[in-house]
């Protein structure tokens, strides 16, 4: 299986189809969005490659790569390891005195929020085909939210969508496990 072109695939039909990040269509038009695979089943290994991505990041001008995003199929397959590891995430940002530079944004194929039913549509706004860790540059998120005519409207018009859409639509287009 091509985890990066399924991750290609994801972005353009269901992200930037269903207009679920109005900021995602530009740097992927322009292919700026470096997609970096770690095979491993190995969270230490996981780590190690997040942070080779962030020095990636810092090593390169924005207007060669202005995001990155890590796909990991073969480590944090449960949703409940995968959360607790988005702390130590947070921690190497942290450690690498990165904080305020670049986000982590997450995805899963379980991604559940809380308080809400395993199978509701809003969940399916941050699942995703395989674990992945976004890496998003603030400065990015600055320029993209200062332009956007209504940013705190975004995450209800994508419940919205997605509950008009439908779990079984949401699947087909994502292609996710149940």
């Amino acid at each position: 299986m091509d985890f990066i072109e399924k991750t290609k695939s994801w972005i353009q039909n269901f992200v930037i189809g269903l207009n679920i990040c109005p900021f995602a269509a530009l740097p992927f038009r322009e292919d700026r969005i470096r997609y970096r695979l770690e095979e491993s089943g190995n969270v230490e290994k996981l780590i190690e490659t997040l942070m080779e991505e962030l020095d990636f990041l810092q090593k390169n001008k924005i207007e060669e790569v202005e995001t990155s995003i890590l796909i990991h199929p073969n480590v944090l397959n449960d949703f409940l390891d995968y959360n607790d590891f988005l702390s130590v995430a947070e921690a190497v940002l942290v450690e690498l005195d990165l904080e305020g530079e670049i986000q982590i944004a997450s995805f899963h194929p379980d991604y559940q929020f809380a308080g809400e039913a395993k199978h509701a549509p809003s969940n399916y706004v941050t699942r995703s085909p395989f674990p992945m860790l976004h890496l998003i540059r603030e400065s990015s998120v600055t320029k993209a939210t200062e332009v956007h005519p209504n940013i705190e409207q975004v995450p209800y018009d994508n419940i919205n969508k997605l509950n008009n859409l439908g779990v079984e639509k949401i699947k087909e287009m994502i292609q996710t496990k149940s």
